[in-house]
């Protein structure tokens, strides 16, 4: 049994929030893997605004200040389909910057007040046109104010924040370790393509397993993503379907991510059905007290499934993206109840005091 818990600090103090992006824990995953197996989860949950793209918002914003590309109190302007839109409203308020997300009516309704109340203005586009149309949109609003687009799936800030940060963490936690399998999902691709990159250097024997969504296999597919000279995306792919994992699979394959499709930089592509996600991230926080959403249910899931059927000793780790917190106006939360169920109702009327009225 473990000793009483003291903790002793940071051993640090910080002049700003954004100082605490990065540096999330590795946490093993023991009642739902195999004992002769190993699973950890990334938690980027402990992010400061709760996602892995705080990350990228970040690295966005001071490469763009470095080169002089975005000027003091401009207004920076990003299509997003939410964690990347919280992590700009972040950094943008913590540096003095106005900005602006543009994201379809599809993403669930807590995205967009999280980035009002962090002072963001949010213009909303018709679920219909998918994330394309929200991309067409801040394209057309910064052209309209000579804002600064953020362009989170051509910049090349993009992948270099997760090589400078993400990878050397996952390198520092598993050094003398073994490493067998690094799962991962792709949304812009920044995160894949810049752990992948450092991986196939520094760790060769571990295996990159990418997934995306059953019904939106986009790389599987095998169709090139049309784009323009400068990396955008023209229209979108025809392997696409509507699906669930918000975050995950937009409805083209971002520049971010084609180079690391090109240079081949995953070693097995597995779909994986939504609602198998969703029960991942369920089965996480009812038996392990890990609460991620559905993006992260479903990596944890592929990495179960490659668990189940491991050698011994097998080391695995997978990417949990961000909060479930994100989640709960999506298909995660439904059947989760705001009032009392029979059984709860029959516990608060087993003891004398304090009902509810009928």
């Amino acid at each position: 049994m473990q000793g009483p818990r003291s903790t002793q600090g940071r051993g640090a103090l910080y002049d700003s929030i954004l100082d605490t992006i990065g540096d999330t824990p590795c946490v093993r995953v023991k009642k739902l893997v195999p004992d002769h197996v190993r699973l950890y989860v990334k938690a980027e949950f402990f992010n400061p605004a709760g996602s892995v793209k705080d990350r990228l918002a970040i690295s966005i914003i001071e490469e763009a200040e470095r080169s002089g590309q975005l000027k003091p109190g401009q207004t920076v302007v990003e299509a997003t389909s939410g964690n990347t839109g919280v992590g700009l409203a972040m950094v943008c308020a913590a540096k003095g910057y106005p900005f602006v997300a543009t994201m379809p009516t599809s993403v669930s309704i807590e995205r967009r007040k999280l980035m009002r109340f962090l002072g963001a203005r949010v213009v909303l586009t018709p679920k219909e046109d998918k994330a394309m149309g929200c991309y067409l949109k801040a394209v057309e609003l910064a052209e309209a104010n000579q804002w600064f687009l953020a362009r989170q799936f051509e910049t090349d800030a993009n992948a270099k924040i997760h090589e400078n940060t993400t990878a050397q963490e996952i390198l520092a936690d598993f050094a003398g370790d073994r490493l067998d399998y690094w799962v991962t999902g792709y949304g812009t691709g920044g995160t894949f393509s810049g752990v992948a990159k450092v991986l196939r250097r520094e760790r060769p024997d571990t295996k990159i397993v990418l997934s995306e969504p059953i019904n939106a296999q986009l790389i599987q597919s095998g169709h090139r993503q049309d784009r323009s000279p400068d990396g955008a995306p023209i229209g979108s792919h025809p392997a696409f379907e509507p699906h669930m994992i918000q975050g995950w699979t937009p409805d083209f394959i971002p520049a971010v991510l084609q180079e690391s499709i090109d240079q081949k930089r995953f070693d097995q592509l597995v779909p994986i059905d939504a609602q198998d996600g969703i029960e991942a991230s369920k089965l996480l926080a009812q038996k392990e007290g890990i609460f991620t959403g559905i993006s992260g249910g479903s990596t944890f899931s592929v990495a179960l499934k490659i668990a189940e059927t491991a050698e011994p000793g097998t080391v695995i780790l997978c990417m949990l993206p961000d909060t479930g917190e994100r989640y709960l106006s999506s298909p995660l939360f439904e059947g989760v109840g705001e009032d009392m169920d029979a059984a709860e109702r029959a516990l608060s009327e087993s003891t004398p005091g304090f009902h509810l009225p009928d």
